[in-house]
Formats: structure tokens, sequence, C-alpha cells
């Protein structure tokens, strides 16, 4: 019985899945079961074939859950007796040994329940991954400041880019790829799927940190992501923007709950809602 069950979820993907299941077999010598969950687009059936030729199993869904919602959905269609989920975009290559090199951590590391690799831009550059949870002070930083002075303090201290060579704790970790106990995962109820897309991950890393664990960074393990195949258009590019900013404030008002907060959850939400405005307005 293998150790890892890897799921992907697949929107529009045939042009980088290929790749992205040809990567495993070198990426665990120990053997993995991959799942590959089509998420209601219009290349269904050239991600079967997909599936077929990897002998990976192949969940088709009714309607586009989003990303955590997808996996969620795909797994309750699954019996599952592994004791770890890998979950990744479809648009990753993986290094030779990436999975063993995180499973390793999480034997060696008993007081985690979840792990991300380093993940590598396709020029080489290192993804800032593994980073604090956001707060409203180096939010509010992060994005004023972001585009004008990409170095200030409060986007450093949120990415955390400085420190990419270190095993180490993390508040979250991307969603991209993390492997996560799989007892862990079910008790604290998996994605949270009112997040359509973006921030299921930083909430997820979240409830497992409320529940005890510890979110691991292990940059032994390395993939590449190759970039976001399924916004390339002017238009999807638009909506993610928009839906990144709704699950910012989904986020931060499920943060910031007190009655006497109410006057800055306004502020918070008229700020994002310009912001977005601003960011699509010429998209």
């Amino acid at each position: 019985m293998t150790e890892t069950l890897v799921v992907t979820v697949a929107f529009n993907s045939a042009d980088v899945l290929d790749d992205f299941c040809a990567s495993l077999p070198a990426a665990s010598e120990r053997g993995f079961r991959l799942v590959i969950v089509e998420n209601n687009s219009g290349e269904r059936e050239a991600t079967r074939d997909i599936a077929r030729r990897h002998s990976a199993q192949f969940v088709a869904l009714d309607q586009n859950l989003g990303y955590g919602g997808g996996i969620t959905a795909g797994l309750t269609q699954l019996a599952i007796s592994e004791d770890f989920i890998l979950i990744a975009n479809p648009d990753l290559v993986f290094h030779p040994g990436a999975i063993d090199a995180l499973v390793d951590a999480a034997h060696r590391n008993p007081q985690a329940a979840a792990f991300g690799p380093q993940i590598l831009n396709v020029d080489g550059g290192v993804y800032p991954s593994a980073r604090q949870l956001p707060s409203l002070r180096n939010g509010i930083g992060h994005a004023l400041f972001y585009r004008l002075w990409p170095s200030n303090p409060w986007t450093a201290l949120y990415l955390q880019e400085t420190n990419t060579s270190t095993e180490r704790p993390a508040g979250w970790l991307s969603g991209a790829c993390i492997l996560i106990r799989r007892d862990v995962f079910d008790a604290i109820g998996g994605f949270d799927s009112t997040y359509f897309m973006y921030f299921e991950d930083v909430d997820l890393g979240a409830r497992i940190g409320r529940a005890g664990w510890a979110n691991m960074y292990v940059p032994s393990a390395l993939v590449t992501h190759r970039g976001a195949h399924s916004t390339s258009t002017s238009e999807s590019a638009a909506m993610m923007i928009r839906e990144h900013h709704r699950s910012a404030y989904t986020y931060l008002s499920r943060k910031y709950t007190g009655w006497y907060l109410a006057p800055l959850r306004l502020v918070v939400r008229g700020g994002l809602s310009f912001r977005s405005w601003w960011l699509t307005r010429r998209l």
C-alpha cells in the first residue's frame, strides 16, 4: 500500500497536465496513487485521456467548484487509505525525489501536519510559498506599496522572501503544492469551499495552527511552477483579481470579528473593492 495520494484539479489544463503526470514517478521511489479531478471545463475528454495514459483515477465534476471545492469534492468520492494527501496544481513539474522529501519531512516532524516544497518559477527564481498569516497592518502595507516599492518591509515580512533555504515552520503554505496528513485534513474539514479561489490555503494553514499543528516549509523538496494556464485571457485575469480581493475580505472579516471592529471591516471592504477596480480597469 502506498503512503501518498496525489490529487490535482484540472480546469482547461490539458496543455500542462501531461508534463505534471510524467514528472511524478521520479519524484517518489515509494510510489503513490494519482487522482485527477476535472472541474467541469471544456477539456473533460482530453483530461480523461491523459488520466488513462498515466494510470490515474479520473473524477469528473458537474460544476466548477473552484480549487479547494474541487479538491474536497473529488476526495469525497474516493476510498482513501493513504496516510498523506499531496494536493498540487496541474501546472507544476516535480523534481526528482520531491515527494519523498516531503514524506521524509513528515516522518521527522511529528508535530507538523502540512509540508510545502520550495516552489521555483520557470526562470529559476524562488516563489515565496511559506508565509506568515496576514494581518491588517502587513496586509495594508503590502497592498499599498508592493507595486511601487517591492522591497518594502511589510511585503518582506509577509512573504518571508529572505528565508527560502531553511526548513522552518510557517503560518501557511501555498496550496499550489502541499502534503498534509490525511487524519488532520479530515479532522479540520479540509478546504473551506466558500473560498472559490485564493486564500483557501491561508485559511487551511490558520486552521491547522489553531488545531495545534505546525505548517512546515521543506526546501529540499523542489517543484517548478509553470504559470497560470487557466487565467490567460484578460477577462479571466480580471475575474481572478476580483476573486482574490473577495477572498481576502472573507478571510480578514472572519479574523477580525468583534462588533466593535465593524467600522474597520467596512473600511477594509471598501479599500479592497477600490483596489480590485483599480487593477482591473484596463484589462
